[in-house]
């Protein structure tokens, strides 16, 4: 211990210095202040305005940043960091870290009442979409709100998910809606059950138009359910037409059954029910006809007056001639003559219900069928018939003219009215069809009448048929335009190039082309579709393999997306990369839109959740090192604010040391610190304990003079007693010398066992013994002066000019002893605590040089 004995002792005595006496006052008026100022921060605590002032008046750090820790309002923050800015790095930089959280966590609640507002605005707007909603909860995913901002957002959140639902039960109730109205005109409903289906549709619609979602339907529902009710509507139309008719039928039948049937006439009411409107054929248009005849059959049959006078009072028609059955060689059948019979009832049947066409074609058969002889009431039956077809044909052939004529003024008419190529076209048809169809019921028509219908036709097509002409070409042009698609992808597919983006584009453009053909005659449709088909797939099925290749790939990309850790520093770099080689990718070979917008949708979203929980791991690992730097501030004050207790100065050194390593200890347990704060705050820790142990220093500087003064007296003792024995021992008493021994402070535990030793040994010395002891002392002089002199020149302290011829002898053998190897040399302390335990006789010039020794000595040692 001999450094702690003898370090930075510079004077000799242990008289106090008044520099060092003034230094001292006002160090401990300034722990004074500065404790006085520590227990002011502490007092300020929830005071945050009286805190911010004392930070600006106080004019200790370790004080200002107590009071600092009580600062959270945002002015004053501002405040004391305006005011602390150049003065304080440590408190601006607390001040800084606070405002600038309290500036992030506003700016965050800003972006969270902007979503609450868009999420408002949307609930507001007439026409919402979920690609709205769904870019909003996109936004609020990476936004940190509070928990009252974040109710409110999930009372609105869930508001717009009860729009949506409304619109798709909206939505998917008017498809019912439209289902149901297509499904009414083929139900076979009544005409009251079809009205009242309809009105029940009609008020299911009009609550659907008054909807607050009716905005979002789309706008083809609206059209589709006009066209099904419009088909609705014309079924029931002509549900109440067929009833109409069926009444009116009913009604007659009704009257004509309430009438004597000897009062009715045959023909009379065969020509009133012929010219009433006719039933379309049903089950109960059957049941009147089945009622009428019914009815034929009760009245009386018709007496036929002879040939002449039915000739005189016939109407002015010509009437058939009955020719006499021609008589054949062979007999008829009997099978035969009742096929006969059952065409004329079905003949007659016919012209009951007004159908002469079909008359017309059982007139040909009887014409054409074998019979035999028949009866006069069956001839006469038979030439009644034909009568009645004849008068009914003349008719009908007079009406037939009629409606040609009406058929040749429409087709005159036709150009004037400028309709559409495809509506004219269908007009001039139907308009032949109805001529064809008169030909049949009334029979040919003159042919002057023939040339004007047919040329108003023709004049009335030109247009049509060159439009049709036109759109022929157009089809044959796109039918060659589709054949080259057909070659050029036929031999792009031969090419077998890997420039993929070209492959994919060409096949887009292929496509795209091919859709944008127009109109071919299907004939060449079906044929040319499927060779395109075959050429394209030929082209497409290397590119859909490669882009299954592709899609892989950017599968993969997510996935080592995923596996990345947020909290490691590479994580930016390796995320940057991937992106980069997922634009590398798309660029050289896209994949189909839908298929690259879900990857691309998945990538990014990867990518946001990475970026969003590094964002959520930088904040709170910035949290952490604030905490770290706070803690770490706090040890700095305690270092700065330490004050070593009063008492001995080994127990005074002792409380240093274990204040320094508990510091130490608890500085190395706290984690990092944010950057900028690094280097300072290590720089106060540094300075904190430089202050610490320059208090020790000065303890150990004090002990060690002290220490040095008491070897040297002690020392002085010793050879002030061997001196006496030198001198003969007179007047010396072993009691005093041990009461001016045991007067001086103690020693170190080595130096005070040597110097007892030596002091002991000439203590016994007292008395008889004292001559063999002075003999001792003289003969360890010589021992001495050479010891004194290689510590001398050890210590390199000059030895005077009398011993220069010694000190260079001496040197050498230094020199030698230091090169030995295998021996560890001797410390200075060590030689010199040998030389102080060297009794021996001491003259003024070698107390002197062992004196100087022990200034020397124990102003080097550390």
């Amino acid at each position: 211990m001999f450094e702690f004995l003898f370090k930075r002792s510079a004077s000799k005595t242990a008289a106090p210095d008044p520099v060092v006496a003034e230094q001292a006052a006002a160090s401990a008026q300034s722990a004074s202040r500065r404790a006085e100022q520590v227990a002011r921060a502490h007092a300020v605590a929830g005071d945050e305005a009286a805190a911010a002032d004392f930070i600006v008046s106080s004019e200790f750090a370790d004080a200002r940043l107590i009071a600092a820790e009580h600062v959270h309002a945002l002015p004053l923050l501002e405040k004391v960091h305006h005011a602390m800015r150049n003065t304080d790095r440590r408190v601006a930089k607390l001040m800084q870290g606070r405002i600038d959280l309290i500036r992030h966590q506003a700016a965050e609640t800003q972006r969270a009442q902007a979503s609450i507002d868009t999420a408002q605005r949307l609930l507001n707007d007439e026409k919402l979409s979920p690609n709205q909603v769904a870019e909003l909860d996109r936004q609020w995913q990476v936004i940190k709100a509070t928990p009252e901002l974040a109710t409110a957002f999930a009372a609105a959140r869930a508001a717009l998910a009860a729009r949506l639902e409304a619109q798709v039960l909206l939505q998917r109730a008017v498809i019912d809606a439209v289902a149901a109205a297509r499904a009414l005109a083929s139900n076979g409903q009544s005409a009251g059950e079809l009205a009242q289906a309809l009105a029940r549709l009609d008020a299911e619609h009009a609550q659907h138009a008054q909807s607050p979602e009716r905005a979002s339907l789309p706008k083809h529902l609206e059209t589709d359910f006009a066209q099904a009710r419009e088909q609705a509507q014309s079924a029931l139309q002509a549900l109440q037409q067929h009833q109409a008719v069926f009444d009116a039928r009913q009604t007659a039948l009704a009257e004509w059954q309430a009438q004597d049937a000897a009062t009715l006439d045959a023909d009379t009411l065969k020509r009133a029910w012929q010219a009433l409107p006719r039933l379309p054929e049903s089950p109960l248009s059957d049941s009147l006809q089945q009622q009428f005849a019914a009815l034929l059959a009760s009245a009386p049959a018709p007496v036929h007056a002879a040939p002449e006078a039915a000739a005189a009072h016939a109407e002015p028609v010509s009437i058939p001639v009955l020719r006499k059955p021609r008589q054949e060689h062979a007999p008829v059948s009997k099978e035969a003559t009742e096929q006969f019979f059952k065409v004329l009832d079905a003949m007659e049947a016919a012209l009951q219900d007004g159908l002469l066409h079909v008359a017309s074609e059982h007139d040909k058969t009887l014409r054409d069928t074998k019979h035999g002889r028949l009866t006069p009431a069956q001839a006469d039956r038979l030439a009644h018939v034909r009568g009645e077809f004849k008068r009914l044909a003349d008719w009908a052939r007079w009406g037939g003219n009629v409606s040609r004529e009406e058929l040749v003024k429409a087709g005159e008419e036709l150009p004037a009215l400028e309709l559409p190529m495809a509506e004219l076209a269908k007009k001039v048809g139907s308009l032949r069809e109805r001529w064809k169809s008169l030909d049949t019921l009334s029979g040919p028509a003159p042919k002057s009448l023939w040339e004007r219908f047919d040329a108003a036709c023709s004049v009335a097509y030109a247009p049509a048929a060159l439009h049709f002409k036109q759109l022929a070409e157009e089809r044959h042009g796109n039918a060659a335009k589709a054949q080259e698609l057909i070659a050029e992808t036929a031999a792009l597919a031969a090419e077998e190039s890997t420039d993929w983006k070209h492959v994919a584009s060409a096949s887009q453009r292929l496509r795209q082309a091919w859709t944008r053909l127009g109109t071919i005659d299907r004939k060449e449709k079906k044929r040319l579709d499927a060779e395109f088909g075959a050429a394209l797939d030929a082209l497409s099925k290397p590119l859909e393999t490669q882009r299954q290749i592709e899609t892989a790939r950017r599968e993969q990309l997510i996935v080592e997306v995923g596996l990345l850790k947020p909290s490691e520093r590479n994580t930016v770099d390796m995320l940057k990369a991937l992106q980069d080689k997922w634009q590398e990718l798309a660029k050289a070979l896209p994949l189909e839109r839908r298929a690259e917008q879900a990857l691309w949708q998945r990538f990014r979203a990867a990518c946001d959740d990475i970026f969003a929980r590094r964002k959520e791991t930088a904040h709170a690992a910035d949290h952490e090192r604030r905490e770290h730097l706070h803690a770490r501030e706090a040890l700095c004050a305690a270092l700065e604010t330490a004050v070593v207790p009063e008492g001995d100065d080994r127990a005074r050194t002792a409380f240093i040391h274990h204040l320094l390593r508990d510091t130490r200890a608890a500085w190395n347990a706290t984690g990092p610190v944010p950057r900028a704060s690094e280097a300072k705050i290590e720089q106060r820790y540094q300075a904190a304990v430089a202050g610490v142990q320059a208090q020790a220093d000065a303890i150990a500087e004090r002990a060690g003079a002290a220490q040095a003064n008491a070897l040297r007296d002690k020392l002085r003792l010793v050879q002030s007693l061997e001196a006496a024995l030198a001198d003969g021992g007179a007047g010396a008493d072993a009691q005093a010398w041990s009461e001016r021994w045991s007067a001086l402070p103690p020693l170190d535990a080595q130096y005070e066992r040597s110097l007892q030793q030596r002091f002991a040994a000439a203590q016994g010395a007292l008395g008889e013994g004292s001559a063999a002891y002075v003999q001792q002392l003289q003969a360890n002089q010589e021992r001495l002066l050479h010891e004194v002199l290689r510590l001398e020149i050890v210590a390199g302290v000059d030895s005077g000019t009398e011993f220069a011829r010694d000190r260079l002898k001496m040197q050498v053998e230094v020199l030698q002893s230091s090169l030995k190897s295998g021996q560890k040399p001797l410390t200075q302390a060590s030689q010199l605590m040998q030389l102080c335990a060297i009794a021996a006789a001491t003259d003024a010039r070698t107390a002197s040089r062992i004196e100087t020794l022990l200034r020397r000595i124990g102003g080097n040692a550390k």
